[in-house]
């Protein structure tokens, strides 16, 4: 299952990095492609993880989840 998250805040690779590192940390994200250049997270995953989570894990690292 895929999913497209709208992040705002990233300005450069080390950016996309925290944020691919956050998500794929959680249970059921086997895949994260970040880009901050569109400002997306293309998710891959392997459960249904909830959408709370997920912006959580995000805004956790100091981006905004739109």
């Amino acid at each position: 299952m895929k999913k497209e998250m709208k992040i705002e805040g990233m300005m450069c690779p080390h950016c996309e990095a925290s944020v691919k590192k956050a998500l794929e940390a959680i249970d059921g994200v086997e895949l994260a492609e970040v880009s901050h250049k569109e400002g997306t997270a293309i998710l891959t995953l392997t459960a249904d993880v909830s959408g709370a989570v997920l912006k959580k894990a995000v805004e956790d690292e100091g981006f905004k989840v739109l």
